[in-house]
């Protein structure tokens, strides 16, 4: 499921190369004692692979988000549609710029429900961001429509699905703008760290200048004289992150790879006695999560207990539901909103999200089917 799995020597090698070739842990600047910008390799990496114009580090998933909306023009008085199973910093990045949240339920997909949007929409909608949950795309194809419909942005919150793909392209590289999350529980990792993604030149720039206090970075001047036309702040990544980040990007591919063979293993075992989460036809995850529903809680708890035994335990569903379900975070939001989130809430209640551990071998996930499947 997640990078740090996979942490080892070419990880520390490839910090351990920052320190011979100069030891400048900082993006910018220092020409003259360093050998590599590897901020910048990292980017021009994502933007190879994710088949996108222009990739921007930063410092976390969240700033990613919260970046993209201020590149936007997302301020106060808009409104924002986004949904009711996210992690609660999507709505956080929302309020840190003064818009409101406006939250739609999901459906069997456990993603953004299409229809519910429509109804949503006022006046002052601004933008949709749809958050691609645990490895799975929501349905870019109906997002993408009404907000064509309604001259409306799309910022994707692809922090969790990073590597899935909707209709042959990468999610991430089918709204407007989207963000990336490479924390230490994503599926590639930098510790902490994110990306903005964008195919648009003028949301680029102003995300470029925004995460480094306003910096154009003009060629013509020096760093310490350098042009601004805004002010921003600072959402910086650092070297040691993106030479980290681009090792594990070279293992995305077989991190999914090996995560769909464990993912497959399972539903083998027992899709023909749960209801398994429903995977939009154009979409191809990332695999790292398996998500059933089960009714009855005696059956629910048996297997809960049974994961926990085995050293797999769950992965938000039911472990972490209050840090990604909107029904509890009346912290944070109007409860007109919390309220008619129920929905979602009584479908998450009853999921189960068992997470892929590749250092667990696909007999253990067998196993693990068989033992689940006797329960019915």
């Amino acid at each position: 499921m997640p990078g740090f799995e996979l942490i080892g020597n070419e990880e520390k090698k490839a910090v351990e190369k920052v320190f011979n070739e100069g030891g400048v842990l900082f993006a910018h600047g220092f020409e003259s004692i360093r050998k590599k910008f590897h901020v910048r390799e990292f980017e021009k990496m994502c933007s190879k692979k994710f088949k996108c114009k222009h990739s921007l580090s930063v410092s976390s998933g969240t700033a990613a988000i919260k970046i993209a909306l201020k590149a936007l023009n997302v301020g106060p008085g808009d409104e924002v549609i986004t949904q009711a199973f996210n992690f609660i910093a999507t709505i956080e990045a929302i309020l840190d710029v003064k818009a409101k949240p406006i939250i739609a339920n999901v459906d069997d997909t456990l993603n953004m429900d299409v229809n519910e949007v429509h109804k949503l929409i006022s006046n002052k909608t601004k933008v949709i961001l749809p958050v691609h949950m645990l490895g799975v795309s929501a349905d870019m194809n109906g997002i993408n429509k009404i907000a064509k419909t309604y001259n409306l942005k799309v910022l994707e919150d692809n922090c969790e699905s990073l590597g899935a793909k909707f209709g042959g392209k990468y999610l991430g590289n089918i709204g407007h703008v989207s963000a990336l999350s490479f924390d230490f529980g994503k599926i590639i990792t930098t510790g902490e760290g994110g990306m903005v993604l964008t195919n648009d030149i003028k949301i680029d720039k102003y995300a470029r200048e925004y995460h480094d206090h306003g910096h154009e970075n003009n060629k013509l001047f020096p760093r310490g004289e350098d042009t601004r036309t805004i002010y921003g702040f600072n959402y910086r990544m650092t070297e040691l992150q993106a030479a980290i980040g681009k090792v594990q990007l070279r293992k995305l591919d077989s991190i999914i790879l090996n995560n769909k063979k464990r993912y497959l293993a399972l539903n083998k075992e027992i899709r023909k006695y749960y209801k398994i989460r429903e995977i939009p036809i154009q979409c191809e995850p990332i695999y790292d999560s398996f998500i059933f529903f089960e009714e009855d809680k005696k059956i629910r708890d048996k297997i809960i207990d049974k994961l926990l035994k085995v050293g797999i335990g769950t992965k938000n569903l039911p472990d972490a539901i209050k840090w990604h379900c909107s029904n509890y975070w009346d912290h944070a939001l109007p409860k007109k909103e919390v309220k008619k989130t129920k929905k979602t809430y009584d479908l998450l209640i009853k999921a189960i999200s068992i997470p892929i551990w590749l250092k667990k071998p696909i007999e253990e996930y067998i196993e693990l089917g068989r033992f689940i499947k006797s329960l019915k």
